[in-house]
């Protein structure tokens, strides 16, 4: 009787649900913001009348400004407490959503994005951080599954969301959508999160905080310019003012007590390798889903609602699978599971590089379809796999640098094929001539283009074969 009375109660879901839907709540509204300016990019350049190239970093400078506080995740949460700033960025983020919406330039709305990616950076790691918490060992599995929908089904749904906005209202309602959004995150997060124990904060990294976003935001524009030209002195200065940078960034981290991002923990052969991987999912997932409103509607001349309408069966195909890639994980390990999703991944994008004019919308879908299945199969897998390859008491400071990567990586990713796929486009149109069809030409471009994109897939598949359980880390 003695011992019965001892024993823990078997671990249900049920018992964190309340915490976990409020950290899903916070996290689907910063993911949603991920990928919503995708279908709108063509809208934003006729309002705008401006190329491409600028209305890009309104998804570029998003991006680095997440990567430039995600660092700041662990620290803060050790200072002031893990709900306090949960709450606090979700407030910042959807205030910069609202002067989004009021944005009269385009010069403005990058700014504005930066201002809302500032508020919303830490949202991701810190909520991320509060779920691996709640969950015992042999479950961390199951619950990063359960919290993964939001994760995968947010970005993939994105699009749909934008495209429906747009075409029933203006560009405008994609950023005033978060105002309600935002007020009901806060009020369900200050009633449902825990308190989460503070640690000891640190010394904060000042020189880390001042040569990382120099490092990260030359190398993009670096990139970016190097697109066009890879000999410009816009390109070379990017690339040697971000290089000497990053050198010196990594550095001061490795040398500090307590860095900004704990680059340490790449001495665990395992948590590189699943960090990689995970590199090359991302770059998979937000290109590819980037790609696809750009073809549909500046190629094919479809509407936004239209084209978000048939980008759907990516956001069908994570929903469908991700709720049981946890618990397989737990039962199998990430490598099978891993190496299937990849896989699948990476059919899916060599059927998108035949795209062409003609391609039908059956066989653009069915594609898009089998990329969603193998989101939901390896993205969560990969993520619980490098959070586990991590000594425990890093957790916190783990969570940071995984997110903040993933951000500097995706930015590298959208300004490296944005400039592939315009470089594409000249060279073909060169190639072909004067009199050749452009949106012809510019269907060829874009699947040149998704079959680089295929190409960072299959190498994740190739690195997903040496992935092994992570050892025991004390």
């Amino acid at each position: 009787m003695l011992a019965q009375a001892n024993e823990k109660p078997e671990f249900s879901i049920k018992s964190i649900i309340a915490p976990l839907l409020a950290v899903m709540i916070g996290m689907i509204m910063v993911l949603l913001d991920t990928t919503i300016m995708n279908v709108a990019v063509p809208t934003l350049q006729k309002y705008f009348n401006s190329p491409l190239k600028t209305i890009q970093w309104t998804i570029t400078g998003y991006t680095l400004a997440l990567a430039t506080v995600i660092p700041l995740a662990g620290w803060m949460t050790d200072k002031f407490g893990a709900k306090r700033i949960f709450l606090i960025t979700i407030a910042l983020f959807t205030i910069g959503s609202v002067l989004c919406a009021f944005a009269q330039t385009p010069e403005q709305l990058v700014l504005f994005r930066i201002i809302q990616g500032l508020g919303g950076g830490m949202v991701s790691p810190i909520g991320m951080a509060i779920a691996f918490r709640l969950a015992p060992p042999e479950k961390k599995g199951t619950v990063m599954g359960v919290l993964g929908v939001p994760m995968l089904v947010a970005p993939a749904t994105g699009p749909l969301i934008s495209g429906w906005l747009i075409g029933i209202a203006s560009w405008h309602w994609i950023f005033l959508i978060n105002l309600p959004i935002g007020i009901v995150a806060l009020l369900v997060g200050i009633k449902l999160l825990p308190k989460v124990e503070r640690g000891k904060a640190p010394a904060l990294d000042i020189l880390g905080m001042i040569l990382g976003p120099i490092a990260f935001t030359m190398l993009t524009y670096g990139v970016s310019e190097g697109g066009t030209d890879w000999s410009s002195q816009n390109t070379l200065t990017g690339l040697i003012v971000g290089g000497v940078a990053l050198i010196l960034f990594i550095i001061v981290e490795l040398r500090h007590k307590q860095p900004l991002l704990e680059l340490r923990v790449f001495k665990s052969s395992d948590f590189t390798r699943g960090i990689i991987i995970s590199w090359a999912l991302q770059i998979s997932m937000f290109v590819s889903i980037l790609l696809l409103p750009l073809y549909q509607q500046g190629v094919l001349g479809r509407t936004p609602i239209v084209s978000a309408a048939i980008a759907l069966p990516i956001s069908l195909g994570a929903l469908l699978i991700t709720p049981f890639s946890g618990r397989l994980a737990d039962k199998l390990g990430a490598r099978p599971l891993v190496f299937t999703g990849m896989s699948i991944m990476s059919v899916a994008l060599l059927l998108l590089s035949r795209i062409d004019i003609d391609t039908g919308v059956i066989a653009l879908m069915f594609p898009l379809f089998l990329m969603g299945c193998g989101m939901g199969m390896s993205i969560m897998t990969i993520n619980t796999h490098v959070l586990k390859s991590a000594p425990r008491e890093l957790i916190s400071r783990v969570t940071p640098l995984t997110s903040a990567t993933q951000q500097v990586v995706i930015s590298f990713a959208i300004a490296a094929f944005m400039g592939h796929l315009t470089s594409r486009i000249g060279t073909r149109m060169a190639e072909a001539g004067a009199h050749a069809d452009r949106l012809k030409i510019s269907a060829l471009a874009f699947g040149d283009t998704y079959f680089i994109v295929a190409c960072v897939a299959i190498f994740g598949v190739l690195l997903s074969l040496i992935l092994r359980k992570p050892r025991t880390v004390a």
